[in-house]
């Protein structure tokens, strides 16, 4: 019994270890990755389905994520090295509103790129995560003149 006890104490400690810097820093930052995986069930490049990875940090794009896929690397590569440096560090909302071109000779993967990219930030609106973290605003103090 003693035992029992002893594990559930420190399993608990464990979890308040870990969890207590993600607990201070959610005060700070607003994160989330949007898995396009299930929202883009329907969008096919050439070779199938292309799931990305969209960190947003802030309300801004701060990294996409491409992840198995059955897409030519040689043709994938190219189409994401074109497409995803022009959303990072874009706003969720700017973002959203882009229109992007694809990359000539990838034509089907850089358009289930751009698909995913775009259910992608839809799904970040809906979860809230377009807008930055409410900063307080420091009182501003003005001397009057006499």
């Amino acid at each position: 019994m003693r035992i029992h006890i002893k594990h559930i104490t420190l399993t608990i400690t464990a979890i308040l270890v870990v969890a207590i810097p993600f607990c201070i820093s959610a005060e700070n930052k607003v994160k989330g990755i949007i898995f396009t995986g299930e929202l883009a069930k329907k969008v096919y490049g050439y070779g199938g389905r292309t799931p990305l990875n969209i960190h947003i940090e802030n309300g801004v794009i701060s990294h996409i994520e491409a992840l198995d896929n059955h897409e030519s690397p040689q043709y994938f590569n190219r189409a994401t090295t074109k497409i995803f440096p022009q959303f990072i560090g874009k706003s969720v909302s700017d973002a959203a509103e882009m229109q992007v071109d694809a990359v000539t000779g990838a034509t089907y993967s850089s358009e289930a790129i751009i698909e995913n990219i775009r259910l992608g930030l839809e799904e970040a609106k809906a979860q809230g995560l377009d807008k930055a973290p409410n900063k307080k605003k420091a009182k501003k103090i003005t001397k009057h003149k006499k």
